[in-house]
């Protein structure tokens, strides 16, 4: 009996102990499990503070989370080949360990254009607004989402951003005409790009000299590639966009062919002037544009008692020897004050603020020969060309001056004197010294009159030569002035350029007669397309293409009339086609109206 109960007793002590250890090794385990939770959202904290440093947007991280892992990253893109390509991605990632871009597989992804290994031949799209330059390509690595798991926790940007290369920031051309006016078209084509949108520049150059210029793109700080790795390993933008639209640029550097304009420009004057008057608005500049009556008036030209002329002066390179003797030439050739301005010791929006007023900007060919977007229309830019260099090879202002609706009227002057020049043979090869090369070839480019076209971006002779100071011979400045501007327009034709296209004609048709077994009539008329009504129209016309039914050629005509009877090789018993179109102010021309198809 006693035993027994000492059993039992053993038993029940047993069991307590057995409860025991149940409930401490549960409440260990809840204790665990709830420090695991503390330190995941801890750390979600700690990713989503990192996410707030970028943006002031509240993102709920533990949502973000989820939606990369159900539904991956998400691309949709615009243009058929990689050079017109801009794509807009939701949750793109970047590894700043790698120095890759990712894009995470889930059974929701979407892939637009879903190019398969095509998208290695050789880029999904050129990050920069320069084409086709193999530094310039983008693409992603592929993961499933299912490998977040192995990864480093994603910090998310809220922003929507826009991931673009800068070409060379450095250069102030460069910067106007690869970087900020593509950029800021860019950011017009899609509405959530607004100011409020993050630039993050991927080319991995430093800030620059000219960075408070792309600070003027969107209210938020950009980021550098280098600055992205101070946010984590792994950085996931929410919606961005990838590239740039190439359509404001019209100049292309010679890695193909010679320097030169663009063929087939996409860009006017109008837009150019656009971005300026933007870009003019938040360096808080402000410009009274000139209004002209109906042609302008005696009245408005004694109104504009302040004209004056701009001399870029530089410092550094590319000097012009005689400065101070080409101010006072220019100061009595026009009876205006000259003023000069510097990039090394002004301020850029100070610059802007002067040459937007320039009657005359007069500047050796140079980066800062740019700025000229910034002059009112009308005015003259005058651009100088060291000894050997050829004006006609080297147009990215003259291309810029004479875009339709830029309305700057443009003239070059070029040292045809050799002793009118300082040449600088010990200097870097990347300022034009020539020592490090063969002494042969020294002595060739030495000798050399003209440098010959050639590609970029390295040719020693042309360094050479355009990096040489320059004594403007006066005589021979002021002639070539005085006949430049002989063929400058008026105030009155340096209006704003009208570029409004006509409509198509309206209730085309064709009646037609046959006189005699070898003789017929076509007689076609139309109506004036309807917007015409509505135009103040120097000159209408209309073009009248005639085409035998079979026939691979076609008869053109350019009437002044609304109707006409063509009988000059018109045959009996034949079907025609006619095309008929309307013609403003000789090159503005309409759509075709709709086929006709006349029987004789």
């Amino acid at each position: 009996m006693r035993a027994s109960v000492a059993g039992c007793r053993m038993s029940v002590g047993a069991l307590l102990n057995g409860l025991l250890v149940s409930v401490v090794a549960a409440l260990l385990w809840k204790y665990s499990k709830l420090s695991e939770h503390a330190a995941l959202l801890e750390e979600e904290l700690h990713m989503t503070r990192q996410s707030q440093e970028l943006s002031q947007a509240h993102i709920d991280y533990h949502v973000a989370l989820q939606a990369l892992q159900e539904h991956g990253t998400r691309m949709v893109c615009t243009g058929k080949m990689h050079t017109d390509r801009v794509c807009r991605f939701d949750y793109l990632c970047y590894c700043s360990e790698a120095e890759e871009f990712v894009f995470f597989h889930s059974n929701s992804s979407v892939m637009l254009p879903n190019l398969g290994s095509r998208r290695f031949q050789p880029a999904l799209l050129d990050l920069s607004s320069v084409e086709d330059h193999n530094t310039q390509y983008f693409n992603f690595l592929e993961l499933p989402a299912a490998a977040l798991k192995f990864m480093p926790k994603p910090v998310f940007v809220p922003d929507v951003t826009l991931i673009l290369n800068r070409f060379n920031p450095d250069n102030l051309m460069h910067v106007f005409h690869d970087d900020l006016i593509p950029a800021f078209y860019t950011m017009k084509q899609y509405s959530d790009l607004d100011d409020e949108a993050r630039l993050v520049f991927m080319e991995g150059w430093s800030e620059g000299p000219h960075f408070d210029l792309y600070r003027l793109l969107s209210s938020k700080q950009p980021l550098l590639k280098e600055q992205l790795r101070n946010f984590g390993k792994l950085m996931c933008f929410t919606k961005s966009y990838v590239g740039l639209s190439k359509m404001t640029t019209w100049y292309q550097y010679g890695f193909v062919q010679p320097q030169g304009p663009k063929a087939n420009m996409l860009v006017s004057g109008n837009e150019i002037r656009q971005f300026a008057r933007a870009l003019m608005e938040k360096m808080n500049i402000t410009r009274v544009e000139e209004v002209y009556k109906d042609g302008g008036s005696a009245e408005h030209e004694k109104e504009r008692k302040d004209d004056y002329v701009v001399v870029f002066s530089r410092s550094a390179t590319r000097l012009i020897l005689n400065e101070a003797e080409l101010i006072m030439a220019l100061a009595q050739e026009f009876q205006m004050r000259v003023v000069t301005v510097s990039l090394e010791e002004q301020s850029f929006p100070g610059i802007v603020q002067v040459i937007s007023g320039a009657s005359v900007l007069v500047s050796m060919h140079g980066a800062q020969l740019i700025t000229s977007l910034f002059l009112p229309r009308g005015a003259a830019v005058v651009e100088l060309f060291p000894f050997a260099v050829n004006p006609e090879q080297y147009t990215p202002y003259k291309t810029l001056a004479t875009l339709p609706g830029m309305d700057l009227h443009y003239i070059s002057w070029r040292n045809t004197q050799e002793e009118n020049t300082i040449t600088h043979p010990d200097r870097p090869w990347e300022q034009g010294g020539i020592v490090h090369l063969e002494k042969e070839e020294q002595e060739r480019i030495l000798a050399s009159k003209d440098v010959p076209r050639h590609l970029c971006c390295r040719n020693p002779e042309w360094l050479f030569r355009i990096y040489q100071d320059t004594l403007v011979d006066i005589p021979s400045f002021l002639e070539t002035l005085k006949e430049g501007m002989k063929t400058k327009p008026s105030v009155k034709k340096s209006k704003p350029a009208s570029t409004v296209h006509p409509g198509r004609v309206r209730e085309p048709q064709c009646q037609t007669s046959v006189q005699t077994t070898n003789e017929a009539k076509l007689t076609v008329s139309w109506q004036i397309p309807w917007n015409l009504k509505y135009l103040k129209v120097r000159e209408v016309k209309y073009e009248v293409w005639i085409q035998e039914q079979g026939e691979n050629t076609y008869m053109p005509y350019i009437l002044p009339q609304q109707n006409y009877t063509f009988s000059e090789n018109i045959k009996p018993f034949t079907t025609y086609l006619v095309w008929v179109r309307c013609i403003f102010n000789k090159s503005l021309l309409g759509p075709f109206a709709d086929v006709l198809m006349c029987r004789t």
